[in-house]
């Protein structure tokens, strides 16, 4: 669990029984599924441990923010949220600043941005080191190769 308490959001899916009677509602609805249904079932995606589910969450956000102004802030905070669980950082880095530009002081956002930050500095770290092993390797590999030449 985070120590970001703000931030919960990102580590907690709903139970299976919960999701199935989001998504129950939202087929029930079809064609003619209101906002908030959509919402709701869009929550419940973004939440859920299956990559394809937040793929689907993301896809229903952004239909959401396109047609309903008065969402859009909500739409923005889970669009971050999806995306940071994707792995997809800058897109989420890019829904939060837009965010915390409206709203400075969401301590939601603050704490996913923190999040977001710490994420990608592990993982830039661990790419140098990946990088850093690779060339050691060549390094050594070129030294045996070229020493064998040398003979």
């Amino acid at each position: 669990m985070t120590a970001l308490p703000y931030a919960v959001d990102a580590e907690t899916p709903l139970r299976d029984a919960e999701l199935e009677t989001l998504r129950t509602q939202y087929e029930k609805e079809g064609e003619m599924a209101g906002i908030q249904t959509k919402f709701n079932y869009a929550w419940g995606l973004i939440k859920s441990k299956a990559r394809s589910d937040q793929q689907l969450g993301v896809r229903l956000l952004s239909e959401i923010f396109r047609v309903s102004p008065d969402r859009r802030r909500e739409c923005l905070y889970y669009l971050a949220l999806a995306n940071y669980k994707l792995g997809n950082y800058g897109e989420a880095r890019r829904y939060n600043d837009l965010l915390l530009d409206k709203e400075p002081a969401n301590h939601q956002a603050a704490d996913l941005r923190r999040l977001i930050d710490d994420k990608v500095t592990k993982e830039g770290l661990m790419g140098v080191a990946i990088i850093s092993g690779v060339a050691i390797a060549a390094g050594v590999v070129g030294g045996i190769l070229f020493r064998g030449k040398r003979r």
